[in-house]
């Protein structure tokens, strides 16, 4: 049981971390496929590929696809665009995480539903951006974590696609950004209220900005507060739950206990972990 022992009104200790909520088993179980030796290095593009292509196979007819976002997610619509126009693939439909996945899978010809008729989904298929042992995730770097997190709750399989430059021993640990969606009104106030409540973990925390320099807005009209840690999150689920209680908060980029499987690409080969 994750225990938050409160040091001051802003700040909270976060220790011992939870059990997953979709597994009774403590690790996940792996295997490998090995990849046929290449005669050029395989670039972080043929990577996601690979694990792309992989997460696809486990696609059947007349299942409800949710859609992910980010570049490895796109290899992945890709790879299901090619299937359908082959004829391989047939009767499925998709439910997209982003406008731009949107995009993609109509010029693909993928025929797309939302959650308000489809709210029972067979599986999607996502990347992230940091993977630990447990197969909890960081996603949301690419901007649609609310959406992504909205249609992956609800699915029955969740398959995580990456490269292995994304696994981590714990949250937080590679130093990126871990996102927050936040409201516009006053966001301000509300990155220095993540900031201080991670201050045990040297926590910096920004609002993301556009290549313009304006602040980056979501799909959803939001702004995003990204948080950067010195050190790894001892508990997400705890830390989850301290995000979560601040008001202007929409979403947070702490995806516990929902991966069934991730699937990770290495120069070596794809490994398979399971929950």
């Amino acid at each position: 049981m994750a225990s938050l022992s409160f040091v001051s009104s802003s700040h909270v200790t976060l220790r011992a971390p939870s059990p997953n909520l979709r597994s009774s088993s403590p690790r996940p179980t792996s295997v490998s496929f090995s990849v046929k030796a290449q005669s050029v290095a395989l670039s972080q593009d043929d990577l996601k590929k690979l694990a792309a292509e992989k997460a696809v196979e486990s696609i059947k007819p007349g299942m409800v696809l949710g859609l992910g976002t980010g570049s490895t997610a796109a290899f992945a619509v890709d790879q299901i665009g090619k299937l359908l126009s082959s004829g391989q693939l047939h009767d499925i439909v998709g439910i997209p995480t982003s406008k731009r996945t949107e995009d993609q899978a109509r010029s693909l010809g993928i025929p797309l539903v939302a959650l308000d008729t489809h709210p029972r989904i067979d599986l999607a298929i996502d990347g992230a951006d940091e993977v630990d042992p447990n197969l909890d995730l960081v996603k949301g770097r690419g901007g649609a974590l609310l959406r992504e997190k909205m249609v992956e709750a609800v699915a029955e399989r969740f398959i995580v696609v990456a490269d292995d430059t994304k696994l981590v021993k714990g949250l937080g640990g590679s130093g990126l950004a871990m996102p927050v969606e936040v409201v516009q009104f006053c966001w301000k106030f509300n990155l220095v209220r993540l900031r201080d409540l991670f201050r045990e973990f040297g926590c910096e925390a920004k609002l993301r900005v556009g290549e313009g320099g304006e602040a980056y807005v979501t799909d959803n009209s939001n702004f995003i507060i990204d948080l950067y840690f010195k050190e790894p999150l001892k508990d997400g689920f705890a830390a989850g739950r301290e995000i979560g209680k601040f008001e202007g908060v929409v979403e947070h980029g702490l995806f516990l206990g929902m991966a069934t499987s991730v699937i990770i690409a290495g120069k070596n080969g794809v490994e398979v972990m399971n929950k």
